[in-house]
């Protein structure tokens, strides 16, 4: 999400398209954007609401075609890549993306989208490997930090303590009184 907020140009970008529909033909309500998914990642379509919603209107007719920078980063998997583009192809509906106009009913323009999705995926399974590789780097280094449960923190040497918030500090208080469950239940309503 942090890309969304400090990245606005490809977001800008995205919204310009709407243009780009319209100098195709397509009248200004007939063009629905969906942008639920900013900022998610595309490795998955199973949890993506907007993959989701876009998947069926093409299925139902309802989409002319679909439009994107990288169209490809629809879906960073090639089953669901494949998915939406034998959806496309008999509900007649074009794919458009910053190289072209592709027909997915086209054998050399789905041959060619297929390849772009495999790219996306590449890039993908790239960047994973980038991260896990900085990750490794900085655990042989010693200097990997993990996120810590709430309530510790670590201090100036990197040993794992106990947040020296004072509020923190009263969890033990609580629950040291074994003989009283009102207690806990008092001291947590407060």
């Amino acid at each position: 999400m942090r890309q969304v907020v400090e990245n606005v140009e490809s977001t800008k970008r995205q919204y310009a398209l709407r243009g780009r529909a319209t100098s195709l033909g397509w009248r200004d309500e007939q063009i629905v954007t969906i942008d639920s998914d900013q900022g998610e990642s595309g490795a998955s379509a199973s949890w993506r609401e907007g993959f989701q919603r876009l998947v069926t209107d093409v299925g139902m007719g309802r989409a002319g075609i679909v439009m994107g920078l990288e169209v490809s980063r629809l879906a960073r998997n090639n089953a669901d890549w494949h998915r939406l583009l034998e959806i496309c192809a008999p509900a007649d509906t074009l794919i458009l993306d910053e190289d072209g106009i592709y027909d997915p009913a086209s054998f050399n323009d789905r041959l060619l989208l297929g390849l772009k999705g495999t790219m996306s995926e590449a890039k993908l399974h790239v960047l994973k490997a980038r991260l896990r590789g900085g990750i490794l780097n900085k655990v042989n280094r010693g200097e990997y930090r993990c996120l810590l449960p709430t309530g510790f923190v670590y201090d100036e040497l990197g040993n794992v303590v106990l947040d020296p918030d004072s509020q923190v500090g009263e969890i033990p208080n609580c629950f040291s009184c074994t003989c009283c469950m009102a207690y806990c239940r008092s001291w947590l309503s407060t």
